[in-house]
């Protein structure tokens, strides 16, 4: 037992000692400088999480696959997270919650990513794909994600009233001094917030922030005002960072053929082999 506490001990100062020094590390302006373009920040790149939110926006312990684990064993298995959310928990209805359960309930099957549909906004921003930002000097913002080669443009001028409800909604932008403020409206319903079941209705409006921090991350933070669904606006808030490597791009990910089986199994011949709706 000795021994062991010994290195312990050890293990504990080499694991401290490289994160101290890092924290004191001294970071060249440069480094730091965030680009410029037609006087606002430069957010041109590819950008991406590093957390768990799309799994479960809330906190969450590590659980294991909720479809097959007996095949999968933990390569099926949900990540543990500290969650996004402000406060930590969504304030939902009484009735919006059962609905939350039902999804949970129904998990992963019956979420609209398993079936490869548009994941809406603000869940494409944090599902574990990347995403590029292309921005001009002048004009409005194309936001491209590599999952289901999902995209929205961000419409620089003031918020209107859609002419149609889609699964990504509309979005409409305005620089806020150096952050990007971004309104998303008339999302059809039908998408979820996480493969958790959290959601919201086609009412909701969603207010997107981009700042920042240095050259290479941002805060992104969203405030998420449903009245149908929650008992009041809330927010999550995440970083997100860019992908420094010289060679990244979205690379294709049409993921349609992998959904036709869970989809239309029950149409095939041999259909018996697939799990009934």
């Amino acid at each position: 037992m000795g021994n062991y506490l010994k290195l312990a001990a050890a293990a504990a100062i080499m694991i401290a000692g490289p994160t101290v020094a890092l924290a004191k590390a001294p970071t060249s302006k440069a480094a730091t400088r965030v680009a410029r373009l037609g006087g606002h920040p430069n957010l041109n790149g590819i950008w991406q999480v590093m957390n768990t939110a799309n799994w479960n926006l809330e906190p969450h312990d590590a659980k294991g696959s909720p479809v097959s684990p007996r095949l999968l064993g933990a390569i099926g298995a949900i990540p543990p997270g500290l969650g996004v959310v402000e406060g930590g928990a969504i304030p939902y209805k009484p009735e919006a919650l059962k609905k939350r359960d039902e999804n949970r309930a129904k998990a992963p099957t019956a979420d609209p990513e398993a079936a490869c549909y548009l994941p809406g906004i603000p869940r494409a921003t944090y599902m574990s794909y990347p995403f590029q930002i292309i921005q001009a000097q002048d004009g409005d913002i194309l936001m491209a994600y590599e999952y289901a080669s999902a995209n929205r443009v961000i419409q620089m001028k003031p918020v209107e009233v859609p002419p149609i409800d889609t699964w990504m909604g509309t979005s409409y932008g305005t620089w806020e001094g150096d952050t990007l403020k971004v309104v998303t409206l008339s999302q059809n319903g039908m998408t979820w917030l996480d493969r958790s079941g959290n959601f919201a209705t086609g009412g909701a409006t969603i207010t997107e922030r981009f700042k920042p921090i240095d050259a290479d991350h941002m805060t992104y933070e969203v405030t998420i005002d449903d009245p149908a669904t929650y008992t009041r606006p809330w927010k999550i808030s995440m970083p997100l960072y860019r992908n420094i490597d010289p060679k990244a791009e979205i690379l294709d990910f049409r993921c349609v053929p992998f959904s036709e089986e869970l989809l239309y199994g029950d149409l095939l011949a041999d259909k018996d082999k697939y799990p009934k709706k």
